[in-house]
C-alpha cells in the first residue's frame, strides 16, 4: 500500500525527502481513481527503497490540494528535491508512470 500522506507528514515525507516522491491525489468516490489506486500500490513494491510513493486524499488534505492547484483527479505529482519535475493527470498506465519515475531516479 502506498503511503497516506497528510499535512501533518507532507513535509518530511515529500518536500524533505532525499529520494523521488510520487504524489497521487485522489478521492473515495472518484471512478479514474480507483483505477490508477492499484498501479500506484504496484509502484509502491516496485520502487520500495528507491522511492516514496504516496497518497494525498483530496476530500481530506484540501490544504495540500489547493496549495498545488489540483483540479483534477487522479493527478500525479513527481516531486525530486522537494520541486515539481513532472505530472500526471488522469488515468495512465503503469509503464508511462514508471518511465517517468526512472528518470528522477
Amino acid at each position: 500500500m502506498a503511503l497516506e500522506i497528510t499535512t501533518a507528514n507532507f513535509e518530511e515525507t515529500v518536500i524533505n525527502s532525499d529520494k523521488p516522491v510520487l504524489v497521487d491525489f485522489w478521492a473515495e468516490w472518484c471512478g479514474p481513481c480507483r483505477m490508477v489506486g492499484p498501479i500506484v500500490d504496484e509502484l509502491q513494491a516496485d520502487y520500495e527503497g528507491k522511492a516514496v510513493v504516496g497518497k494525498v486524499n483530496v476530500d481530506d488534505e484540501q490544504e495540500i490540494a489547493a496549495k498545488y492547484g489540483i483540479r483534477n483527479i487522479p493527478t500525479i505529482l513527481f516531486f525530486k528535491g522537494g520541486e515539481i519535475v513532472d505530472k500526471n493527470v488522469g488515468v495512465a498506465p503503469k509503464a508511462d508512470l514508471a518511465k517517468k519515475m526512472d528518470t528522477l531516479l
